[in-house]
């Protein structure tokens, strides 16, 4: 059995402020074997370059952790998929296939999308031989199967890529979803943050202080706290024990987010994600390494 798992992360990382902790503990992870990050598109309602700038982001992280041109970066797609036949080509897309093709029977390939689906769905159109491989997606979004949590609004992965989720939903890739009502229940507050990341050199100082910026963007109401809603992919990639699941039929997203009758391919929906484990575990990895760099 290998000693590392083998790893990409796809992520819209500049969409808000938690990407870049999930990006940051799994680039600290010596478990991971990281075969690359696909920067994300967030839609346009924030930018109209948001692949771009997601990129930029991971070049900035890249940059703090001095791994730039030790870790390959491949863009994804700069928009969603333009129906469900048709894939959007990229260097992220075939970053995915070529790797999945070095997947073996102990030596899954990891895919964790923190963002819209759109790279998996359009690997998956290119290449179909891809849902027959040793491939494990992880997805952040899409909301809770109760009903309870659906809402008046689509939930903000799902709605870049409804295509795109509804491609890889019907593919019968094996699936681990992490929907809405549980990603947001990894909150941190800035108390917390302060003693725990802000003094752990360049890298803490940059995760705390885009956090509290962004939030001071876009709440009108006091606020002092966060959700880390992308990490989760990380902790479940680190340890799948951490996360409770139940085996259900897959849907498909109609037009609102809602869920219809899809495929009814086997996926994984996580119920429940140990935080104490993922919140510590990031915490000291990321002092781990503001110790070792400052000598």
């Amino acid at each position: 059995m290998p000693d590392r798992r083998r790893v990409i992360i796809n992520s819209d990382a500049k969409n808000e402020a938690d990407d870049q902790f999930a990006l940051v503990h799994g680039l600290l992870s010596p478990t991971f074997d990281v075969r690359g990050l696909i920067p994300a598109h967030f839609g346009t309602r924030r930018s109209d370059r948001s692949m771009a700038e997601s990129r930029e982001e991971i070049d900035l992280l890249l940059d703090l952790l001095g791994m730039t041109g030790k870790i390959t970066v491949a863009d994804g797609a700069a928009a969603a998929i333009p129906d469900e036949r048709t894939p959007a080509d990229s260097p992220g897309a075939r970053l995915i296939i070529e790797e999945s093709k070095l997947a073996g029977d102990g030596d899954p390939l990891y895919v964790a999308f923190l963002g819209p689906l759109t790279d998996m769905a359009s690997a998956i159109l290119l290449d179909p031989e891809l849902v027959r491989r040793n491939v494990i997606v992880i997805w952040i979004g899409g909301v809770d199967y109760s009903g309870l949590d659906s809402g008046s609004r689509i939930e903000f992965n799902l709605s870049n890529d409804i295509a795109a989720a509804n491609v890889v939903f019907d593919s019968g890739i094996t699936v681990w979803q992490v929907p809405s009502n549980v990603y947001r229940q990894v909150s941190v507050s800035y108390a917390e943050l302060d003693a725990k990341v802000a003094g752990a050199g360049p890298v803490g100082e940059y995760l705390v202080r885009q956090l509290k910026e962004w939030n001071a963007r876009v709440h009108a109401e006091p606020i002092e706290s966060r959700s880390l809603g992308d990490s989760p992919a990380i902790a479940l990639m680190l340890y799948p024990g951490s996360g409770n699941f139940r085996v259900r039929p897959a849907p498909r997203f109609g037009a609102e987010g809602h869920h219809v009758p899809g495929s009814g391919h086997p996926i994984r929906v996580c119920e429940s994600v140990d935080t104490r484990f993922l919140l510590e575990d990031m915490f000291a990895k990321i002092n781990r390494f503001a110790e070792r760099t400052q000598g």
